[in-house]
């Protein structure tokens, strides 16, 4: 199995009601990836951090191998979603890793 991590903050200038918007619309287009992947096991968007957190918003994702993550990686429901992930986010962190 496969675990891949992203670590995203908010871009600094956005208001906290646009910052909620944005994490749910990526949860809305993330999330559902897991159903067009062979090999998805689980995609999360989490939005809710606590305070102690110093990231706004993070995706885990579970996936059966490295080649399963691969295609999720390309598939054109995740790119077009990086397009939007990217306009409202910085300072990205990601860790993948096999367990």
């Amino acid at each position: 199995m496969v675990k891949h991590i992203v670590l995203w903050n908010f871009n600094p200038e956005m208001p906290a009601e646009e910052k909620k918007a944005a994490g749910a619309k990526m949860k809305e287009l993330l999330e559902p990836i897991k159903e067009l992947v062979d090999g998805a096991v689980e995609i999360r968007v989490i939005t809710d951090g606590l305070e102690s957190s110093n990231r706004e918003i993070a995706l885990i994702g579970t996936y059966e191998n490295e080649e399963a993550l691969k295609a999720y990686q390309g598939h054109p429901a995740h790119v077009e979603a990086g397009k939007f992930v990217r306009s409202v986010t910085c300072d990205r962190a990601c860790m993948d890793y096999v367990y």
